[in-house]
């Protein structure tokens, strides 16, 4: 489903990524950790076109990302119509709600769709109150984000991800910005999501706890490269790297 092959990507005279192999099979739900600065949230950004890679390819279900073809075989840098082609494939979910302030909980969900998928806005609504529903807050639909709390705040932001039908979510640490006493009710929303749904789920956090429920794999990263992957119990239980052991023990008892 996501596919990195040789991606390179520089800030400057600082490389981020350096030449990353790296893939995510449908229906997979992989977690990235490490240190902060190692290069996992650029990974995010770049399925996001966001940022856009230095030299390398990225592919998303068999269509390529960074790049498009032209004359035949020959791979030339995609174009803004291209990305947003493939960008209609991924949702993402990140640390700041991003909700729009002038817009209700049910328009801020129903927008996209609306403008970018062409669905009529009765049925876009329709789907906008089922997911919110799913997400715990039908009773908000008319309500602005001014008057939600931050934990109801990503859940519409979670809710909006969905809309688009997306058949990948990118989660960028989505419970760093919330009061400790509102993180377990997002991360227990997104595990039901997640194992209720064909998503395909890549995930960068430093809740570790989180990691270790949402994933089929972990990756550790370090200075752009993965250090170490395995299955959660594998990666939390006995990494096998002495790099993976030294963080986990700097986060968990932290």
């Amino acid at each position: 489903m996501i596919k990195f092959d040789k991606v390179v990507k520089r800030f400057g005279a600082n490389t981020v990524l350096n030449e990353l192999d790296f893939h995510v099979k449908p229906r997979e739900r992989v977690t990235l950790i490490g240190p902060s600065g190692s290069g996992k949230t650029t990974i995010l950004r770049l399925l996001m076109t966001l940022e856009k890679v230095t030299s390398g390819t990225i592919q998303v279900n068999g269509d390529y990302l960074s790049h498009m073809r032209r004359g035949g075989d020959k791979l030339v840098p995609a174009d803004e119509k291209h990305l947003r082609q493939v960008r209609k494939k991924i949702g993402m979910v990140f640390q700041q709600f991003n909700l729009f302030p002038n817009m209700n909980v049910l328009r801020n969900i129903t927008e996209a769709p609306v403008r970018a998928l062409g669905k009529p806005r009765a049925e876009a609504e329709k789907r906008g109150m089922e997911l919110l529903e799913m997400v715990g807050l039908a009773d908000k639909a008319d309500q602005h984000p001014s008057r939600l709390s931050g934990g109801q705040q990503q859940r519409v932001a979670i809710a909006r991800a969905l809309a688009m039908e997306p058949e990948i979510l990118l989660l960028d640490e989505v419970t760093s910005a919330l009061d400790p006493e509102l993180v377990a009710g997002v991360q227990s929303l997104l595990i039901e999501i997640a194992r209720n749904s064909d998503l395909t789920i890549l995930c960068v956090t430093h809740e570790m706890h989180f990691a270790r429920d949402i994933s089929n794999r972990v990756l550790m990263f370090d200075q752009g490269q993965i250090v170490e992957e395995g299955p959660p119990d594998q990666i939390f239980g006995e990494p096998s790297e002495q790099r993976t052991r030294d963080f986990l023990q700097a986060v968990l008892s932290a």
